[in-house]
Formats: structure tokens, sequence, C-alpha cells
């Protein structure tokens, strides 16, 4: 395995050090980010909530968006889910009719969403602490089929990127925390295209046991 990474026993390949170089998840990093997507964010956020409606065995009446980005995913949950919530890092402003929160672990929820924010956490683990029935996520797919695919892999980011995730490794981490698996797919790569030999993009949605 390449140097300052290490496999976990249940999978999850781990970043060993965060680097001083970390990005910093300020309002220009979010606009540059989902400006370049233009209207490919829309599309992908009508595609996750459709998918969560979809597995989804219960009625969903409230939602937290952890890192909600351009507030896109809230802006289309607000339209069928009464109470839609949002935490983000910076001042990006949140969608009308959604509620910011400073606190993601103060308040029940019925879904938290985590979209390409979870590998970006210094511990994981945290997440143990949320007060939700479901936890559902998207996750760059970490095949490591060798140590120069991952040296090259486009997600492999240091200054970023701190965990990475295959399927098995998602579900075993999410078994630690208490919570099943629902579903799984790469329904993301309707959109979010990787090289074409490899899936791209995991998505996961765990009930609590």
């Amino acid at each position: 395995m390449l140097n300052n990474y290490t496999k976990l026993n249940n999978g999850l390949v781990k970043q060993e050090k965060i680097l001083d170089t970390k990005q910093k998840y300020d309002v220009e990093y979010i606009a540059k980010r989902y400006d370049s997507y233009g209207k490919l964010s829309e599309y992908m956020s009508y595609l996750r909530l459709g998918y969560l409606l979809g597995t989804c065995d219960s009625t969903i009446t409230s939602i937290l968006d952890v890192g909600y980005g351009n507030g896109d995913f809230l802006d289309a949950a607000a339209k069928v889910i009464p109470n839609c919530y949002g935490f983000e890092v910076n001042d990006y402003p949140i969608p009308k009719g959604c509620t910011e929160v400073t606190d993601i672990y103060s308040k029940q929820y019925d879904v938290v969403c985590f979209f390409d924010v979870l590998e970006h956490f210094d511990d994981i683990y945290d997440i143990k602490k949320l007060n939700t029935k479901y936890i559902y996520i998207s996750v760059p797919e970490c095949h490591y089929l060798s140590d120069e695919w991952f040296a090259k892999w486009k997600h492999r980011r240091p200054d970023e990127h701190l965990w990475h995730f295959n399927k098995q490794s998602l579900v075993n981490f999410m078994t630690e925390l208490g919570y099943n698996s629902v579903a799984s797919s790469n329904i993301e790569d309707a959109i979010r295209k990787g090289d074409g030999q490899t899936s791209n993009i995991l998505t996961g949605l765990f009930k609590a046991i």
C-alpha cells in the first residue's frame, strides 16, 4: 500500500496523516465546484432524491443534508419533504424554505445525507453520534486494483479525501455503527461517468438497527 495509507480490518483505506495543505472548504471553493457542473448538479439532485424515495421503506418528514454545497439537493427535497435542514462549513446560503443547522448531532432526523462529504471527514466514526433512522451516502468507489492504480486514481486527493471505500467496506463500517444496508448502487454513474472500466460513485442507504 502507498505511503501514508493503511487498510483497516473492515476494509476501509485510511490516509494516516492529514496534510498541512488540506483544502479549505470556503464559499469560493463551493461556488467554483458546483458552477462547473452547470445543469448536471440539478439533474444529480433529482436522481439522488428519486433513489432515496424509491428505496426508503417509510415516509420521510425530515432530512438533513450535511455539506449541502450549492443547495440543489435541498431545493429539490423541499418540494416533497416538509422539514429540510442543511449543514455547511462556510457561509454559502441555504435554499429558501430550508433551515441551516450548526450542530448535526443535536436534533433527530428521519434521514441524514452525506453526498461527496464523508471522505473529507477527519474522523468518520464521529457520525455514530447522529440521531437518525437512515443515513444516505455517496462516495467515490475505490477498487484499489493495485498501488499503481491507486496512485493515479482521480479521487485520490491527499489534500481532500482522507477515507476510501468500496461496497463491502462501506457496509462493514455502517454495520459497526449500528446500521443495516437497505440498498446500494452505482446510480450516479449515469451522470458522473468514470473511466468506463470500473464503477465511479458508490451510493448506499442504511437503516438504524
